[in-house]
């Protein structure tokens, strides 16, 4: 302390300032040489790295896990992975934390050095009092995300088009959230959730957001991707507080939209945070009775992708799927979409024209032929309006999915196909059209071979039909080949029913070829059925199981 009174600070400004300047020079060549030039990634990469086998060596250091490669240095959180595997696969050096606060011991001592300074003369760097600096340390508000509120829907039923079979599966919600006390006095409990299913832009949201404005309940919207958080804790925490809100303004509906962001099955290298957000998602549809008042609706386009936990009685029991509207579906949401437009256009040849349109693609239809209209200097919109329109739709920046006429064609051969094997050999499916095929779930625990194999042969029939129509295959049927492909494996290897009680190479390769074969011929057995069956299917776009057997009854 005598010392520092003693000392007499240099008058000269100039001298001061070279002496600033040395300091912070010093720091930014401290901070150059201490900081940590390892890349941070993600948790899908360092999954990548792993099953790649590129990892040497795991270096602990605290919080964090250091991934050493060959060429590169990786860092990730190390709450973020599952470090079993890590730990079991690689070689894992551990560091000790005593070593990084020495290092940092001189940058401390340069920034007091830096404060001191600033301190002795009454100012800091930027000429104001030094009594004025800022406060170091501040809550950040942003870690809880926004606040959960409900909203009040004013959709209802009649603003969403070609969904029939959609609303009469969810009546007895509607009336349930109307009118819980009719079902509590006869003990029914209603499911806790309801699943919507189907691909982007077929109108789940709309559709949740109709049944909360038809019961006149609170709707709380929520995404997936909102509960996954980088701070640990934070998922869970705001799933908590969601159900809890719900529970207090019952009754009401949770929409969870994309709920395969936060409901992904577990395994390895899985996101700690994101597996302790589902746990508590799991708790919470587990805590609360059917009777309580409360509905969670979800949505998802991969339901493959969801955890067998979420997916198990007593959670989401009900499933609704939502398929690409068919042709009456699409007349029905043009002629909505149209109410309030000036027009001249016959809907059904712009409904024919829109093979394969979701309901947001009509949307987005009808809305650029209004626009090309009104370039035009016209008020109202005619057919030319969609046709000049149309390939500007298909071809912007989301690509829409639609048939020419050679394509639909096509299609309606092969569909057609898969409609009369199905029918021919008693395989239950509710609705086949050009781009939609609706099969029913085995509805029994014991399967016979003969009905496995029956499958197979559905699923391979649309590729023998084109193969004989057009003498090659088409890309259509990728999809069908899978699942013929995943069906004979389950068949040879999980139930045993090949040749071999130990699965062959071949059995799996020689069910399938069967299979082609046996198709093939029940549709040259039925060529007559089977153009009829096409010709049924360009004009209506789907069949159903008993318009299918009238069919096959005028020839046979």
């Amino acid at each position: 302390m005598a010392i520092m009174r003693n000392f007499k600070f240099p008058k000269d400004k100039k001298i001061l300032f070279v002496i600033l300047f040395a300091v912070i020079l010093l720091l930014l060549l401290l901070f150059a040489f201490l900081r940590d030039t390892s890349k941070p990634i993600t948790t899908a990469e360092a999954s990548k790295l792993h099953q790649e086998s590129k990892i040497k060596k795991v270096i602990v250091d605290g919080n964090y896990l250091y991934l050493v490669t060959e060429k590169e240095r990786y860092k990730i959180f190390k709450d973020a992975i599952n470090t079993n595997i890590l730990f079991q696969k690689y070689p894992v050096e551990a560091v000790q934390n005593q070593w990084n606060f020495m290092s940092l011991l001189p940058l401390l001592a340069s920034i007091g050095a830096l404060l001191t300074l600033a301190a002795l003369f009454g100012k800091n760097l930027f000429g104001t009092k030094s009594e004025s600096y800022p406060q170091m340390s501040r809550t950040n508000e942003n870690t809880k995300g926004p606040d959960i509120a409900p909203t009040h829907s004013t959709v209802r039923f009649s603003d969403v088009a070609g969904i029939h079979e959609v609303k009469e599966e969810l009546e007895e919600i509607i009336d349930f959230l109307k009118h819980p006390q009719k079902y509590r006095q006869r003990d029914i409990q209603l499911p806790k959730g309801v699943l919507l299913i189907g691909p982007p832009g077929v109108g789940k949201t709309l559709i949740s957001k109709a049944v909360a404005g038809e019961a006149g309940v609170p709707f709380f919207y929520q995404s997936g991707a909102s509960f996954v958080h980088i701070y640990v804790g934070m998922g869970a925490q705001r799933v908590s507080e969601l159900f809890k809100k719900a529970k207090q303004m019952a009754p009401s509906i949770i929409f969870i939209d994309e709920i395969d962001a936060v409901g992904k099955s577990r395994g390895a290298l899985r996101n700690d945070e994101r597996e302790a957000t589902l746990n508590q998602l799991l708790t919470e549809m587990d805590g609360f009775e059917g009777s309580s008042g409360v509905i969670v609706i979800g949505a998802t386009n991969r339901i493959d992708d969801l955890d067998d936990a979420l997916l198990r009685a007593g959670r989401f029991d009900r499933r609704i799927h939502i398929s690409l509207p068919d042709m009456e579906e699409r007349v029905k949401t043009l002629e909505l979409y149209l109410a309030k437009k000036s027009h001249q256009v016959d809907i059904k040849k712009v409904a024919r024209m829109s093979v394969g349109f979701n309901n947001a693609a009509l949307a987005t239809l009808t809305n650029e032929a209004a626009l090309h209209a009104y370039r035009q200097g016209r008020e109202s919109i005619d057919l030319d309006d969609f046709e000049a329109v149309k390939e500007k739709v298909l071809l912007g920046k989301r690509r829409i999915m639609s048939l020419s006429e050679e394509e639909r064609k096509i299609q309606a051969i092969y569909q057609a196909a898969k409609a009369l094997v199905a029918t021919w050999l008693d395989v239950e499916f509710e609705k086949i059209g050009i781009v939609t095929t609706r099969m029913l779930e085995f509805d029994s625990e014991i399967l016979s071979k003969s009905q496995l194999q029956n499958r197979i042969q559905v699923y391979l029939a649309g590729s023998a039909a084109t193969q004989k129509a057009y003498g090659e295959k088409f890309t259509n049927a990728s999809g069908d080949i899978d699942q013929a492909k995943a069906l004979a494996h389950q068949l040879i290897e999980r139930y045993a029913m090949g040749e071999h009680f130990i699965a062959h190479p071949n059995d799996a390769e020689k069910l399938l070829q069967d299979g082609y074969m046996d198709a093939g011929a029940i549709l040259e057995k039925l060529k007559e059925s089977h153009a009829k069956i096409t010709a049924f299917l360009l004009e209506n776009e789907n069949i159903t199981r008993e318009e299918t057997q009238d069919i096959i009854r005028e020839i046979f």
